[in-house]
Formats: structure tokens, C-alpha cells, sequence
């Protein structure tokens, strides 16, 4: 694939720095070369999730870069947490985490009793991409345009019931935080996953949901769902097609998802930062761009501080809105 030299030096550069490390004494007594067993990258949602797409996209080529096999793991449950969890207390050496926003942020701030630190127990890797969630409806929803659907949800209240991927998902809390700003009241259904999600929508079992864009999107061009509007203040080059919630009358409405590579806080910092760089130089290339992009996932492709930096913030705004809605996760 382009760019193989460099992810080759990349992982040269790792072997030298982990063997310099090991001279000194200054870390775990590992292999020589890492990794020197097949990785496993866990994702805490079901298969044909977005988390789980972007790992299954992301495994070949790092299996390629580093040597060694890459296998996806699914350990689905209390939103993506199990897997999280999982992530953070390996003391193998070769596991990482397919993690959205809510397992590296906000998991402790919804429920003390969560039993790992988002912040202490886990290494961020890379920042892999980015997006806005699209509010979508059934296809018989009432309303001809999103402006009448809005209208029409605020005058039914509670009698709407909206889906989510479950309690403290960004999908959650960007409903909670859009009832306050748009003024509807329906109701919280927590489900698996996104495809779950879209089957209760289909089957009527829910008349609302924010979805990753790629997923609402192909729903949307079968004539099964409708896009409202996505959850930016401007149009997203990922759902370009889908006005802005700020378009049809949500002002000051701004979320995002995201996903990103961790691993347990006790890889060592020279692995890590290699391991980095890989990732970025992978999801980087044309051609995995562009199929990111077809999965609604705007590359990003960071450093550790990157990632980190993107917790911390992320942490303090979703933690707001937990707090203003008093979400506890049970």
C-alpha cells in the first residue's frame, strides 16, 4: 500500500526505541521487537457497527505494517465499557481498543462504580477520524419538510420515543442536549448497537435517532429513513447533503463522534508513540481515506497529545451535559 517504506521505518524506529528502553531499565521486560504475537483490537459493539467497521478496515493494513496478525474482537455491552475495560486491564502487551468518544471521556463522570479511569487506565493512540450524528426518522414520519417533522415533534411530546446505542453514548446525551435546544420531549430507548437502532426504527418501535452519517445514509437513499439534520452548526463535508440542525431552527447545536486506537495505560511511551505513528501514516493514505469517508468518518490521523488533548475537552463538554441533565448510568 502507499507509504509501506515509512510505515516500515516507523516500526524500525519502534524496535530500536523499545531496545534502547530495555538497556536502561526504564521499562516492563518485553521482546526485544514489538509486537511479537498476534494483536487483538477489541471493539465493545456488535458487528456492522460503525466502531466495529473502522476496525475490520483498520486491521489488514496494520497486520501488514507490523508483522504480526491483527484480529478484530467484539466484547459488546454497557456502551462499549466491557470493551474499554477489557482494554485497560490487558497486561499482554498486544491489545488495543477501537474506542468512540464516551469510553475514553466521560464512562466515570456517568458511573462512579464504572471499573476502569478513562484518564489513568488508558494510552491514547491515535485520533482516527471524526463526524457529526445525523437526527433520523422513519420514512412515514409526519412533516413534509425537517422544519414541519420539528414542529410536529414538539407538539407531540413524550408520545415519541427516540433510540441510542445505550445510556452516555454521545448518541444519548446529543438527544438530551437536543431536547433542551429544540424543545421535543421523547422518550429514551437504549438498544445493542446501531443496527439494532435501525431495525426498531424500521419496525416502528421508535420514531427517532442521532446515527453515525454512513448509516443513516444508506438507509436514506433506500427510501426507508429521513435525514432531519445533522448535529453541526454548519454543513459536514460527510453528510453534505444534510442540512445543518442550525438550518432548520436548532441554533447553537455542535457535537461530535469519534473513534480513535487506545491501549492500556501501561504500554510502554516509546511503543505507544510509535504505534501512533503507524496508525496516523495508515488511515492517512488515499485510498484508506477514502474509505473511511465512506464509512461517514472525517480522517483525522493524530498523535498521543492529540488524542489526549481531545479527551480532556471532550471530557469537561460532555461531562456538562450529564450534569445540567443529571444522566447517571445504573
Amino acid at each position: 500500500m502507499p507509504h509501506l517504506t515509512t510505515i516500515r521505518f516507523s516500526r524500525r524506529l519502534l524496535t530500536q526505541a523499545m531496545g534502547a528502553m530495555l538497556l536502561v531499565g526504564s521499562a516492563p521486560i518485553w521482546a526485544a521487537q514489538w509486537p511479537t504475537q498476534t494483536v487483538r483490537l477489541v471493539v465493545g459493539f456488535p458487528a456492522g457497527s460503525s466502531p466495529d467497521l473502522t476496525a475490520r478496515a483498520l486491521a489488514e493494513p496494520l497486520s501488514k505494517a507490523l508483522g504480526q496478525n491483527v484480529i478484530v474482537e467484539n466484547k459488546v455491552g454497557a456502551g462499549g465499557n466491557i470493551a474499554a475495560d477489557f482494554v485497560a486491564k490487558s497486561t499482554d502487551g498486544h491489545t488495543l481498543g477501537l474506542m468512540i468518544n464516551g469510553n475514553m471521556t466521560i464512562a466515570r463522570i456517568l458511573n462512579p462504580k464504572v471499573p476502569y479511569d478513562p484518564l489513568k487506565d488508558l494510552a491514547p493512540i491515535s485520533l482516527i477520524g471524526k463526524a457529526p450524528l445525523v437526527l433520523t426518522v422513519p420514512s412515514n414520519a409526519p412533516g413534509q419538510t425537517a422544519s414541519e417533522w420539528l414542529s410536529q415533534a414538539q407538539k407531540a411530546g413524550d408520545q415519541l420515543s427516540y433510540a441510542s446505542p445505550g445510556v452516555g453514548t454521545v448518541a444519548h446525551l446529543g438527544m438530551e442536549l437536543l431536547k433542551t435546544k429544540a424543545g421535543i420531549a421523547p422518550v429514551h430507548v437504549p438498544y445493542p448497537g446501531n443496527p439494532q437502532i435501525i431495525t426498531a426504527m424500521l419496525g416502528g418501535q421508535v420514531q427517532l435517532a442521532l446515527l453515525p452519517p454512513a448509516l443513516s445514509a444508506a438507509q436514506v437513499r433506500g427510501g426507508k429513513l429521513r435525514a432531519i439534520g445533522a448535529s453541526s452548526t454548519v454543513r459536514s463535508p460527510v453528510a453534505a447533503e444534510v442540512p445543518s440542525l442550525s438550518e432548520i431552527g436548532v441554533k447553537d447545536y455542535q457535537l461530535e463522534i469519534w473513534n480513535a486506537v487506545a491501549a492500556p495505560a501501561s504500554m510502554p511511551a516509546a511503543v505507544a508513540s510509535q504505534l501512533s505513528a503507524v496508525v496516523s501514516e495508515i488511515v492517512r493514505a488515499p485510498e484508506m481515506r477514502a474509505r473511511l469517508f465512506q464509512q461517514g468518518w472525517q480522517v483525522v490521523g493524530s498523535s498521543p497529545e492529540g488524542l489526549r488533548n481531545r479527551v480532556l475537552s471532550d471530557t469537561k463538554a460532555l461531562g456538562g451535559i450529564i450534569r445540567s441533565q443529571k444522566i447517571e448510568q445504573n
